[in-house]
């Protein structure tokens, strides 16, 4: 018997068609692979399993009988969970009552805390159930909704983009814990654009394309070009990386030292390193080791940093605001889409007036046309497949959306872009363009910082690369001297100065 079958689900939105006929068979036990490129209809057939959204047509059966799953609830009691791509957390409260909050209450805070603790060591995914939502970084919240999934010991668990922000190591461990859930007899439904990922842990994968199935395949049989074709109808364009011609110091941090504002976030300790001119300097890192706290104090969201610890072009900008490090040249892009990156409410042509003010007259008059003109140049150029320029940033996939805040800042031609998680969520297709634009900037002469916890993404497009670990630097290495166990144990601290890195520096 099937644990799941969707028998012709369909799903129309006003702009789009999300689901078209769709059929997808789980047995009890299997690790089923969803694949797709960004609004190819994943997330929306993911929601109908899950009750967040209600099909137009067709048939849900579990267990070999119809079922109509009206809300999240009626699934978690089918036995159903899911953890979703973007976040569902209060992040006025802690972890532990968030995970509180999607369970029946014959537990307790307390007990569900200690359970939390025992889930997480066991699982080897780290969480502090005490710790409030809006002190985790990205890495850590997707932590505490995976552990919040498995305290209701579903019979099938689906995972949105689970490793999207996950270190390597840690994703050995998810993927020990997928493979035990399995053998017990738990069905996973796993959604990822990590094709390497796909092949190495799912028994079979369904592929999407434009809200309709164009394949069912045995993925260890597959390569990665044969999956890319049925999931974009092509193979990702080769990266031309070449040579990088150096300039100017652009970025200079001089031993920036800041204290944590709260108790749960993490001190900065003699920070130090440069970007130059033509150059991609990659900070690698497992997330909570500084990564916000950096970003914060780079950006002008934190204007504590001592005088003279951050340097743009020689400038010290320690205590500059965000708006006047943009006039300065640096643009920013956030870990975060929604609510940082984009207001998910707005419009697209309303978004990009976070940070570009060309259609903004000097009286404050926006010219609305030249605004709509703006947003509409940066769907075409990114390809982001949106309603037009009026759509809401929250209609949008999350890999579109993100493609559309990365080209908003690509589009302002900065002299500095530190981008973090630059390709979170994002098809192969999607990221191959978004390193593209992130190299061809480098050729143009930009300076370029990215915060990424992909490793293979770092050394795909970085010149440089160094470690972030309990709010400390190592020293910068060449990526053609680095190695992914170097990298790796450099993000546990273990880093020593020696001549052998210093010279691998240069």
């Amino acid at each position: 018997m099937l644990r799941l079958e969707l028998v012709n689900i369909s799903k129309q939105y006003p702009a789009v068609k999300a689901n078209d006929a769709v059929n997808l068979r789980v047995k009890p036990g299997e690790i089923h692979a969803v694949l797709g490129e960004n609004g190819a209809g994943k997330s929306t057939m993911m929601k109908m399993i899950y009750g967040a959204v209600r099909p137009d047509e067709g048939e849900i059966r579990w267990n070999g009988q119809a079922v109509d799953i009206r809300n999240p609830q009626e699934a978690r009691t089918l036995g159903i969970s899911m953890v979703f791509q973007h976040f569902s957390l209060f992040d006025t409260l802690t972890a532990a009552e968030n995970v509180w909050l999607g369970l029946d209450k014959s537990l307790t805070l307390a007990e569900v805390t200690q359970r939390i603790t025992q889930v997480a060591k066991e699982y080897g995914l780290g969480v502090e159930p005490l710790r409030p939502v809006h002190t985790l970084s990205v890495g850590e919240r997707q932590r505490v909704e995976i552990v919040r999934a498995l305290m209701t010991a579903p019979k099938l668990l689906i995972l949105d983009e689970p490793t999207s922000v996950l270190t390597p190591q840690a994703v050995e461990t998810l993927f020990i814990t997928l493979r035990k859930l399995s053998r017990e007899g738990t069905s996973i439904l796993y959604i990822s654009h990590k094709l390497d990922e796909i092949r190495a842990l799912c028994h079979n994968c369904t592929v999407l394309r434009g809200g309709k199935v164009t394949g069912e395949v045995d993925p260890s049989l597959e390569t990665n070009a044969s999956l890319s074709r049925l999931m974009i109808g092509a193979e990702p364009p080769q990266l031309q990386h070449i040579q990088a011609k150096l300039g100017g110091v652009v970025l200079d941090v001089r031993g920036l030292t800041l204290p944590k504002q709260d108790h749960f976030g993490m001190s900065l300790a003699d920070i130090r390193f440069e970007v130059r001119a033509g150059e991609i300097l990659g900070i690698a890192g497992v997330s909570g080791n500084g990564q916000q706290e950096l970003m914060a104090a780079l950006s002008g969201e934190d204007t504590r940093s001592p005088a003279g610890s951050v340097h743009l072009f020689g400038k010290d900008i320690s205590n500059h605001s965000p708006r006047r490090r943009r006039k300065e040249g640096l643009h920013f892009v956030p870990e975060e889409r929604l609510g940082r990156g984009a207001v998910p409410t707005l419009s697209l042509a309303a978004n990009t007036l976070l940070t570009r003010t060309e259609a903004v007259g000097r009286s404050g008059w926006v010219r609305t046309a030249e605004v709509a003109k703006l947003a509409q140049e940066l769907i075409r150029r990114f390809n982001v497949k949106a309603g037009g320029p009026d759509a809401a940033a929250k209609s949008l996939s999350g890999g579109n959306l993100q493609k559309f805040i990365v080209g908003r800042e690509i589009e302002a031609k900065p002299k500095l872009l530190i981008v973090s998680q630059p390709t979170w969520g994002v098809d192969v297709g999607a990221a191959a363009q978004i390193r593209g634009e992130l190299l061809g900037l480098r050729d143009q002469g930009c300076a370029l910082l990215v915060v990424s916890e992909e490793l293979d993404e770092l050394f795909e497009i970085c010149d440089r690369l160094v470690v972030i670990a309990q709010g400390k630097v190592s020293p910068s290495i060449a990526t053609s001297k680095a190695t992914v166990p170097q990298i790796g144990e450099w993000m546990s601290g273990l880093w020593t100065v020696s001549k052998e890195t210093e010279h691998a520096q240069t």
